[in-house]
């Protein structure tokens, strides 16, 4: 179940940083509506870095579309396999 609360607990912060865990971040809203995420760092830093991969598989399939697929066959031989 998500952790819910109005941006005016962050008066007392450090309930607040205190209930963050790993894969469970506090949510604040303002005005009853959804404004913030407060995550741990090791988190963010996971979805930075599932963003920048998945931005070089897209990448990789805009040329594979562009310029035709790689035999597996001509992966190997180009690597020396």
């Amino acid at each position: 179940m998500p952790n819910i609360k109005p941006i005016s607990d962050l008066r007392n912060y450090t309930e607040v940083l205190s209930e963050v865990k790993e894969n469970s971040p506090v949510y604040l809203t303002r005005n009853g509506r959804g404004e913030y995420a407060i995550i741990k760092l090791e988190e963010l830093d996971r979805l930075k870095s599932t963003i920048r991969l998945l931005a070089k598989l897209e990448e990789g399939e805009k040329s594979a579309r562009e310029e035709g697929w790689i035999s597996a066959d001509d992966v190997e031989a180009m690597l020396g396999l």
